[in-house]
């Protein structure tokens, strides 16, 4: 038995059975890794996969549990080469990010610049997308953190650990009515068409919540994922805004006034999650401590050393978490 083989059936079982993209993926031929698949079965006495002809379609369930472990000794294996290469050079290495806009444009900047500057040999990826999308790359390790607002919680396999608690303000267009309200209230924006961010994105659910238990429908008439976008739609007049506070840039939306909606809904917290069980080098405990500087590498540990969410739960309920 061989890495390479081990390494061959998890990634045809990532590309849906797809021997042809595997093998663009892993830069060899598609001949090689079907023969390679072939000797593994051969050598365990067991088929991994079913076939139609020369065609895989379907994981057998001796497959799935020699799958299961085969992920296991291959972050494992990865493992392995993140201590050698802390021991070997601690400055150098790779750091995978997954986020959101939000995160990506407002809060991440200052982080990031900082640690380039001590770390100017680590190299940095950045991946947006959705919460979901963002959580699954870590928890399948294509990212090293994810960083998010909503699904951290859906992955089981991730350890979530609490960055800071942020809100919500209303933006509209200078002048607007609702400027001149003392204390806005939740009757009022929803007389108003609303530009919010798509369920699932950056809080969205405990607005929708407010609303619901208030026994309020908000005329929502447009959503995106991206800050920057509802408040442009906000300056063409298509609505007022509900955006995370920490989006409202004075020097760049002078055309619009933001007004304070803390009051209306529950508090989010922003998480960054990795996958359990993964090593962390020393860079990447000077990265969260950056984000989240009450995360000390005790705490990082001792959120490490949980055996699930319900205790990682616990442990942070004694927590102190910073508002943004």
């Amino acid at each position: 038995m061989k890495l390479q083989q081990l390494k061959y059936i998890s990634e045809v079982a990532k590309h849906d059975l797809n021997v042809s993209q595997t093998a663009s993926k892993l830069f060899t031929s598609q001949p090689g890794i079907s023969k390679q698949i072939r000797s593994l079965e051969s050598e365990l006495g067991v088929n991994i996969f079913k076939r139609r002809g020369k065609h895989l379609t379907e994981i057998t369930p001796a497959g799935k549990a020699i799958l299961d472990l085969t992920s296991e000794i291959l972050e494992n294996v990865e493992s392995i080469k993140q201590i050698a290469e802390e021991y070997a050079d601690s400055n150098k290495g790779a750091l995978s990010i997954a986020t959101t806009h939000t995160q990506a444009r407002y809060v991440l900047p200052d982080v990031i610049e900082k640690f380039i500057a001590k770390y100017p040999e680590v190299t940095l990826n950045m991946h947006q997308g959705t919460p979901v999308q963002i959580s699954e790359l870590a928890s399948k390790g294509t990212a090293d953190f994810a960083i998010a607002t909503e699904a951290l919680e859906l992955f089981t396999n991730l350890v979530m650990m609490p960055c800071y608690h942020w809100n919500r303000s209303v933006v509209v267009p200078n002048g607007h009515p609702l400027t001149h309200s003392n204390k806005l209230s939740l009757e009022q924006l929803a007389r108003y068409p609303i530009v919010t961010y798509v369920f699932g994105f950056t809080g969205r659910s405990n607005l929708d919540r407010a609303f619901d238990s208030a026994g309020l429908k908000p005329k929502v008439v447009f959503t995106a994922s991206d800050a920057d976008v509802i408040k442009t739609y906000v300056k063409l007049g298509l609505g007022i805004g509900i955006i995370a506070s920490m989006a409202f840039d004075k020097s760049n939306d002078s055309e619009l006034t933001v007004i304070d909606a803390s009051h209306l809904f529950e508090a989010s917290t922003t998480k960054i999650g990795f996958k359990r069980g993964t090593y962390l080098r020393g860079y990447m405990y000077e990265f969260i401590q950056m984000f989240a500087p009450h995360l000390s590498k005790e705490l990082i540990d001792t959120a490490l050393a949980t055996a699930d969410n319900r205790e990682l739960d616990t442990l942070f309920t004694k927590i102190n978490v910073p508002s943004y």
